[in-house]
């Protein structure tokens, strides 16, 4: 039997996200481009790994087509430099692609087939819409598989409203609002900073860096707020503002097995303990981090208490909440998403997960009285993602 090898989270970075669309600043940028991008800055800030040791790349997309289709995890490993014995695949969990290209690549580590592997994620959504091309299959609606609204995620959050009566817009609202204050206050601490890759970017106006989110609304408030449309349903409480928008970017990370890591000199940021997936109505996709939560609680042997911090993709407000009822805790709770989330800095689907962990691992450096952490996210078509960590800082004194 082989050994199971435990497996660390060296390092992480992203672009920063942008606006999908023609207005948006990776317009006239290629998907692929934004990953190597990505990928090359992680390369250049560990300079002690050695490129001819990474085992694996594994790059998620949701529209695998065009500039974010052909294979990523090799093509982008090729367009970054690496040596030509260096392989790499594609994977599709949809908003969980980087998520699941962190998890795969573990559990390779985990069974001792790769010490150093790189996993991530790209979307370009002015590119390619969420679900362009696609062709559902008839049998879907015709055999009432699911619903017609399983296949729109700002439908599926009006039903989670629906559910639980208590999830109101009013509390929507006020998650988002604190998301954006949040965003705007890491920004301004320097939080988010070292972990940006900045990349050139061309438009009418001539070339220029991006080095920001491009989608934060600091001045948001929330009368602003009550007062948007809601798209989905008449005098409904999903709008674009306690929403994530349509957005571009990419995120990278470098995973290890503990052995090589400390055999190259590598330091690594968060210990994975556990994770987990598990699948929902997809009509009500949002509450997927629900139980696969519960999952990879029971397989590390933890209860929710254990958890210190906490990195939820906002897709929607409605659903970060429909989770933080499920557990008791509160909105407001300090744990939770202390540097804001995707209601501010955006989602391009496939790289969010690889954000979570970023901010997670920064986040842990900072609080060595933290043990434990959660990086969690819904995902469509009625799934939800779960990742348990470990701060390696952790020294088990309480914060005064």
């Amino acid at each position: 039997m082989a050994e199971r090898h435990e497996v660390v989270f060296v390092d992480g970075v992203r672009t920063p996200f942008g606006r999908a669309g023609e207005k948006g600043m990776y317009w006239n940028t290629r998907a692929d481009d934004l990953v190597v991008k990505a990928m090359v800055g992680l390369l250049e800030r560990n300079p002690d790994v050695p490129h001819d040791r990474i085992d694996e790349v594994a790059i998620a997309a949701t529209t695998q087509q065009g500039d974010q289709g052909l294979t990523l995890g090799r093509t982008a490993a090729l367009l970054a430099g690496l040596p030509k014995s260096v392989p790499g695949f594609a994977i599709d969990r949809m908003c969980a692609g980087a998520m699941t290209s962190v998890t795969t690549l573990a559990g390779g580590i985990a069974f001792g087939a790769y010490d150093l592997a790189l996993a991530g994620g790209v979307e370009h959504m002015g590119r390619h819409p969420m679900g362009f091309g696609a062709d559902p299959n008839p049998r879907f609606l015709a055999e009432k598989l699911v619903s017609g609204e399983a296949l729109n995620m700002g439908s599926t959050a009006e039903r989670i409203h629906d559910r639980f009566p208590q999830l109101t817009k009013e509390r929507s609202d006020r998650f988002a609002l604190a998301s954006q204050q949040k965003a705007a206050a890491a920004y301004d601490n320097g939080k988010l900073q070292p972990d940006l890759i900045p990349v050139s970017v061309r438009s009418e106006a001539g070339w220029g860096l991006a080095t920001r989110d491009e989608a934060l609304r600091p001045e948001t408030t929330l009368e602003g707020l009550a007062g948007l449309k809601t798209p989905f349903r008449p005098h409904g409480r999903v709008t674009a503002g306690n929403a994530s928008g349509l957005n571009d970017g990419a995120t990278i990370s470098l995973l290890a097995s503990e052995a090589a890591a400390k055999e190259l000199g590598l330091a690594a940021k968060m210990k994975l303990v556990s994770f987990a997936f598990a699948g929902v109505e997809p009509e009500i996709m949002g509450i997927g981090p629900v139980p696969s939560t519960e999952k990879a609680l029971k397989k590390a042997g933890l209860s929710i208490t254990d958890i210190g911090l906490f990195e939820l993709n906002e897709a929607f407000a409605v659903q970060v909440l429909s989770l933080l009822d499920h557990f008791g805790i509160a909105d407001d709770d300090p744990r939770v998403n202390q540097w804001g989330g995707a209601i501010a800095m955006g989602h391009p689907l496939a790289s969010s997960g690889v954000r979570l962990m970023i901010q997670l691992a920064a986040q842990f450096k900072e609080r060595p009285d933290v043990r434990y952490g959660l990086t969690a996210m819904c995902v469509g078509l009625g799934q939800g993602g779960s990742v348990i960590w470990e701060n390696p800082y952790f020294d088990g004194k309480k914060k005064k």
